[in-house]
């Protein structure tokens, strides 16, 4: 076999392969073979019909079509190998020049990974959000804690803000009572603002048995975003009673013994959100610089790809989990398709420049995953996802949420899983380095020191992918 290998733009390659006939031998033995077993002639065993009767009987052509697809994968195969090259999702594949007895010859276009020069990025600098907790936040937060703690009594007296009510609720469209309009016993606390537009004021000062009719527009259901004329009738009232914030609600309501043992704590779990923000927010924007300081060439095939799987997933999943389309989604968004296709497609060149400038990095670093590493990193993934590290994987392997590497079907989805996870492992490594090396400061003008950050920078880093259920496929 002879292959060369034609550059036609930074990102795609057109390989031209000839295949000496006598290397077919294997693909057109197992042509008359799968011929055999598929096919019955008069005289003949089946399995046993001899090949040129095969050729004579089905034509010789067939026989050629069905080694030329056996073998072809093969020979590409060895002429990317030989070529050294790092190729992106499928070829297209023309056959030039088939002779019989003679050569097989055909060319092969494919995408492939541009070559990418990361410079020095030693001179980045960001600013962030200072990590401040202030007595207010701390208040907050026990208050918070105090109202999970609260119990209802119910009153006879016009319902007022903080109270409980139980209503009965029936909206109308343009006269008509929406068959998933009405509704009864429901339990809102007036002022929690988790009903509809106008619901507070209009149950205010009602006492049970007291009825309003207020306009407002619906925030799901078949009538979701429309005006609607809605009823609501209180049927009864409770008071909300919060728990004394003393020593005795600190040991109900948590481990402490004293009131401000439990606001020391709240304190150090805000501080620790904060720093973790404060860490994720750094990864996020030194991620930004550094891909402003990188020039990436976009496979635009890929980019077609890619463009094409995130507004399939966001149709077809995530806005049918909601029980929206595309043109519900677009009015709620006040965007137009055009903004949204170019939005999208922003954020998938955003997506696969971050995928390419990370996996250069981790080969310039030479950066590894180790068991321990990648264990941790897959058992984090299914305890944020509720599952157990089993329940997780199958489910990204049913959801479709791994590349399709060549090669790999064959060894089971399950390892594509492993596979995609220590790519995320090492590009979290990849980008921790850049923000180790860069300058971190918050708003404040102090320097911001960053533990444990190769976590952190693997989501922020899985994040301005925002991966679609099926990324870059290579072989």
């Amino acid at each position: 076999m002879k292959s060369a290998v034609e550059t036609l733009n930074p990102t795609r390659v057109r390989l031209s392969i000839e295949v000496p006939f006598e290397e077919l031998k294997d693909s057109l033995d197992a042509a008359y073979k799968k011929i055999n077993q598929q096919v019955t002639v008069k005289g003949f065993r089946k399995g046993k019909i001899p090949n040129r009767v095969i050729d004579q009987r089905f034509g010789r052509g067939a026989v050629l079509e069905e080694a030329v697809n056996d073998a072809l994968p093969k020979f590409y195969t060895e002429a990317v190998n030989e070529g050294e090259l790092n190729v992106l999702g499928q070829p297209e594949v023309d056959i030039t020049e088939l002779k019989d007895g003679e050569l097989l010859s055909f060319t092969a276009e494919v995408d492939i990974r541009p070559t990418i020069e990361i410079p020095d990025y030693s001179g980045i600098e960001v600013e962030v959000d200072a990590v401040e907790v202030n007595d207010e936040d701390v208040d907050k937060a026990v208050e918070d804690l105090r109202a999970r703690f609260a119990s209802t009594n119910p009153v006879e007296r016009p319902a007022a803000d903080g109270d409980v009510v139980t209503i009965d609720l029936q909206a109308k469209v343009e006269g008509e009572v929406l068959e998933d309009g009405v509704a009864e016993g429901v339990s809102y606390t007036i002022g929690s603002g988790e009903l509809l537009d106008g619901i507070d004021e209009a149950v205010t000062g009602l006492e049970a048995g007291g009825e309003a009719t207020f306009t407002s527009s619906l925030k799901g259901g078949s009538a979701e975003g429309k005006e609607a004329e809605v009823t609501v009738k209180v049927t009864a009232v409770a008071a909300r009673e919060l728990p004394e914030l003393d020593d005795d609600f600190a040991q109900m309501a948590s481990e402490f013994d004293t009131l401000d043992e439990l606001k020391a704590d709240s304190r150090k779990r805000l501080e620790n959100m904060k720093q973790y923000d404060q860490a994720t927010q750094a990864q996020e924007r030194v991620l930004e610089k550094l891909l402003e300081l990188v020039e990436v060439p976009i496979p635009e095939k890929l980019l077609e790809d890619e463009v094409k799987t995130r507004k399939h997933n966001l149709e077809h999943h995530q806005l049918g989990q909601m029980g929206l389309d595309i043109e519900k989604y677009l009015e709620i968004q006040g965007k137009t398709a055009e903004e949204f296709d170019a939005e999208l497609r922003e954020q998938a060149v955003k997506g696969i420049k971050t995928q390419f400038v990370l996996d250069e990095l981790v080969n310039k670093e030479k950066l590894n995953v180790n068991q321990e590493e990648l264990t941790e990193h897959l058992m984090r993934r299914a305890q944020s996802s509720g599952m157990s590290p089993d329940q997780f994987a199958q489910a990204v392997v049913e959801g479709g949420q791994v590349p399709m590497l060549v090669g790999e079907v064959a060894r089971g989805k399950a390892l594509a899983v492993v596979v995609e996870a220590e790519r995320l492992v090492a590009r979290g490594k990849a980008l921790a380095v850049v923000v180790e090396a860069a300058k971190v400061t918050d708003t404040n003008g102090e320097a911001v020191e960053l533990e444990d950050e190769e976590e952190e920078a693997a989501e922020a880093a899985d994040a301005a992918e925002a991966p679609s259920e099926e990324k870059t496929t290579e072989a």
